[in-house]
């Protein structure tokens, strides 16, 4: 039986918002057991460039990119693109030849921040793999969601999402060392056995390109942040949501921070970090490494939500003092107009003190389970 695509875009949505926002209220609807998955446990080995592949046995995966760019002229733009792969069965395969069957759920966001302009674009989609509609390679590196698509050529990464005249069409080149996050090849979210992924990134990608804004293309440059993580168990079901920031400095300096919030209130403990030198030597960060301070918020006039809008950054070990201040206080994917829970996720400026020297900076910020989620339909 055919569904109806809108029937059919509604059940998919509910599948993946149960997936990946795992700490929201529950639904009645269902996804599978994790014990189908592969557990995110230490002693992994890291193999690339298999690693940069699908990893069907585990339960989700991401290939995410944010970025900090600006044209010839001095017009400056943040983007984030991010490809999300699902699995419903894992190792417990369903005998199914059906070109049309359900077994991986694809999903990508795209938004573009147009500074200047004072807009932010985003963009949703969701497949399954159907007839090639999107997918994820497990023997070379392929992403793609329609003619949304990330490759790599070469050492250079390329990246292409446009959607009705917005978008990006990027080559991204590393140039520091790969970071991984964690200890013993894991990233920890909670205190169970399974409650973390396999973390790795590239904090700092030289980018050219073009950004399109309602059809009209800007040559860029700028610097781009690649966030990898697999993984199968949910966060733990103490937390709320989380608080991230990668941080780009410039004395070629990089941090990633993020916060677990707790339903109770307060900061869970596996809340952690990583500092990266200019050198590419990285060092763990635990919660007590760092303290996060909102200075101000901003209430959505969509959704209703207040998120922190400013902060203050500490690393009491040193004399390192952050302040960061949203690009445009407006950068909120909202689930009125998409299909999963609303958060906020946007291009910052940061200024302050590392190890007791001026610098200042940019990167990304994303703030997930500040208002309550809700799965809605996508507009017709």
């Amino acid at each position: 039986m055919q569904l109806p695509a809108k029937i059919l875009r509604k059940f998919l949505a509910v599948l993946v918002f149960l997936a990946f926002f795992a700490f929201f209220e529950s639904s009645s609807a269902q996804i599978p057991e994790t014990s189908a998955f592969r557990p995110a446990l230490p002693g992994y080995e890291y193999n690339f460039p298999r690693d940069h592949f699908s990893h069907d046995d585990f339960r989700i995966e991401w290939w995410y990119y944010t970025g900090n760019l600006e044209s010839a002229e001095g017009k400056a733009f943040g983007y984030q693109v991010t490809f999300f792969r699902v699995g419903l069965e894992g190792t417990q395969k369903i005998a199914n030849p059906s070109k049309w069957k359900i077994d991986q759920i694809y999903f990508a966001h795209m938004t573009v921040t147009d500074i200047a302009g004072k807009k932010f674009h985003f963009f949703e989609r969701i497949n399954r793999k159907g007839l090639m509609n999107a997918g994820a390679k497990s023997d070379r590196f392929l992403v793609w969601n329609e003619d949304w698509v990330l490759t790599e050529r070469g050492k250079a990464h390329r990246l292409k999402a446009i959607e009705s005249g917005t978008g990006v069409d990027l080559k991204l080149t590393p140039v520091k060392q790969m970071v991984f996050h964690g200890k013993d090849g894991i990233s920890r979210k909670g205190e169970q056995e399974g409650n973390a992924s396999h973390y790795f990134s590239y904090t700092r990608m030289r980018t050219t390109g073009k950004v399109f804004i309602k059809g009209k293309a800007y040559k860029v440059t700028g610097t781009s942040w690649m966030d990898r993580e697999f993984s199968s168990d949910q966060l733990n079901p103490k937390l709320v949501g989380w608080d991230w920031f990668s941080l780009k400095l410039d004395n070629n300096t990089e941090i990633m921070l993020y916060q677990l919030r707790r339903k109770g209130g307060g900061i869970d403990p596996f809340s952690s970090g990583t500092l990266i030198s200019a050198d590419s030597a990285s060092r763990h960060l635990v919660k007590d490494d760092f303290v996060i301070e909102a200075t101000g918020d901003w209430t959505s006039d969509v959704t209703n939500t207040t998120y922190p809008a400013g902060w203050v950054v500490t690393l009491p070990a040193s004399q390192t003092r952050l302040r960061i201040q949203p690009d445009l206080a407006d950068q909120e994917l909202s689930h009125l107009r998409s299909i999963s829970g609303s958060y906020w996720e946007g291009s910052v400026s940061i200024e302050g003190v590392f190890e007791g020297k001026p610098v200042k900076g940019k990167g990304y910020v994303e703030l997930v389970g500040y208002g309550k989620p809700l799965i809605q339909d996508l507009p017709e």
